[in-house]
């Protein structure tokens, strides 16, 4: 018998499956989608920093800002070196009139990796 997680009766690979789909639903614009499926995953592997990754996007997408702070957040705790995490922290934070937050991670994830998306937010030089 396959090994389930949880009392939903899903296995790991049906958590691959809900990843991958969820990703499919975000680049087909649904991203209210990509978030139902990844609640399931997250739930069975709360460590998964991917899939927390995608469900902030996901949140970010449907303009679920708060929701997307918190899943930054977390990516960024677990994963202090990842420029997009501070880059999408930073858009996150511009929505919601926080200038002085964003314009802290815009300068993280231009330090991080110097794209120039990331410089042109930051508002370095390029």
């Amino acid at each position: 018998m396959p090994e389930t997680s949880g009392s939903t009766g899903r296995t790991p690979e049906t958590h691959v499956i809900d990843y991958r789909a969820a990703e499919q639903l975000l680049s087909a614009r649904d991203p209210r989608g990509a978030v139902k499926l990844l609640d399931s995953v997250i739930a069975a592997h709360p460590e998964n920093t991917a899939a927390r990754l995608l469900r902030a996007r996901a949140f970010f997408a449907a303009a679920q800002l708060r929701p997307a702070e918190l899943e930054f957040t977390i990516v960024l705790e677990r994963e202090p070196d990842n420029a997009f995490a501070h880059f999408a922290l930073a858009r996150t934070y511009e929505r919601q009139g926080r200038p002085d937050q964003a314009r802290r991670h815009f300068r993280l994830a231009a330090a991080l990796d110097p794209k120039p998306e990331f410089l042109k937010a930051a508002r370095f030089e390029t």
